[in-house]
């Protein structure tokens, strides 16, 4: 399995429409970096859902559910069915992700503006033992 982190302003897209709606396409996606990491998803890999724009924090856990599908008329853009696990017992900031030195080679930090970004495990094993 692997573990990915997935963007969302939680003014078009939150946590709580996600629990809602019981899962969703995750779509709209237009960058090339996050397009190969669409692609590389498979069913039963997990993903941090993170809230951008005034929040900046990690939420919850939801799980891809599918493989990706073509994403808009040209097909070229990937979309990935995923669905809700659970929300963190506290939100993990962006401040306190930046502020532990074993977090510094986060793709989250390295490339701030990408939206869809691989996890490594020792990573989302940090981000859950911070949402403690």
């Amino acid at each position: 399995m692997a573990y990915w982190l997935m963007k969302s302003e939680p003014s078009s897209y939150s946590w709580d429409d996600l629990v809602r709606d019981g899962g969703t396409m995750w779509d709209g996606v237009r960058n090339n970096a996050a397009r190969l990491h669409l692609r590389a998803m498979k069913p039963g890999d997990e993903a941090f859902v993170y809230h951008s724009m005034d929040e900046r924090a990690v939420v919850g856990i939801m799980r891809i559910t599918g493989t990706g599908q073509p994403d808009g008329a040209d097909g070229s853009w990937v979309k990935v069915p995923v669905e809700p696990v659970r929300p963190l017992n506290k939100p993990v900031t962006l401040g306190a992700i930046k502020a532990d030195p074993r977090l510094a080679k986060m793709e989250l930090i390295r490339q701030s503006r990408l939206s869809v970004a691989p996890v490594r495990d020792d990573e989302w094993k940090l981000i859950l033992e911070m949402a403690k």
